[in-house]
């Protein structure tokens, strides 16, 4: 009787906790494994350019100007002139203030800006809309000149600065932010070119910021939503 009573123990055992065999785990862990796997697609496929922060501003410029082909004179040299000011500071400082630069700098009209005199200079220098650093507001009628005679030149100054790129946009299909450079062979020759024309504060980081915002280059991630080649 104590057997027969061992053996019903055991099977009841069973009946209330029966083992967990092999294939069971297997199709546990797959269910995890496609759980982390769609997960994972979601996050790509939302994944954009993460610079703009939680600036709305920033984000604005992101989405609707940043890597989009220019082609307009008045405009490039606004970038021009924007970007270097930008050397040494954020982007996101020089685009609080860029209303204030255009109201400063006459719209960045290159043939007014280029007889800018002394007293334009100090009125500059005065300006807390702008940055006050004199270096830079000097190199803002400088590179005027330089930009006019460069128009004079080649007709236009797009036809001048699409160049460095063969006159098309460098996609350049980055996954990562961590991908993105801050020069390129491309930004180097236009640095060295602008400079040899009398172009102040053009290094090839300004250079390649300034291929940026023009769309000479586009370096939005792949995935990003506001990439011009999803629109």
């Amino acid at each position: 009787m104590e057997n027969c009573a061992y053996h019903f123990h055991c099977v009841e055992k069973m009946v209330l906790y029966p083992p967990v065999f092999p294939i069971q785990i297997c199709i546990f862990v797959f269910q995890i494994y496609n759980l982390m796997t769609d997960n994972s697609n979601k996050t790509d496929e939302i994944l954009e350019c993460s610079w703009h922060a939680n600036d709305s501003l920033m984000k604005e410029y992101h989405d609707n100007e940043w890597g989009v082909p220019i082609h307009d004179d008045r405009k490039l040299f606004e970038f021009i002139v924007l970007d270097a000011f930008q050397a040494g500071l954020s982007w996101r400082t020089i685009l609080h203030k860029r209303e204030n630069f255009r109201k400063a700098f006459d719209n960045f009209e290159a043939d007014k800006m280029a007889h800018y005199d002394e007293n334009k200079i100090e009125e500059l220098m005065q300006d807390s809309g702008i940055i006050r650093n004199q270096a830079k507001i000097r190199s803002a009628i400088t590179n005027a000149q330089a930009f006019i005679k460069i128009c004079e030149d080649y007709g236009s100054f797009d036809r001048f600065i699409w160049q460095f790129t063969n006159y098309k946009t460098i996609q350049n299909n980055f996954k990562s932010s961590s991908e993105i450079p801050t020069t390129s062979p491309e930004s180097d020759a236009m640095s060295k070119e602008l400079q040899k024309r009398g172009f102040k504060f053009v290094g090839s980081t300004i250079c390649y910021a300034f291929m940026q915002a023009a769309g000479m280059v586009n370096d939005h991630l792949i995935s990003c939503p506001a990439n011009p080649l999803k629109k």
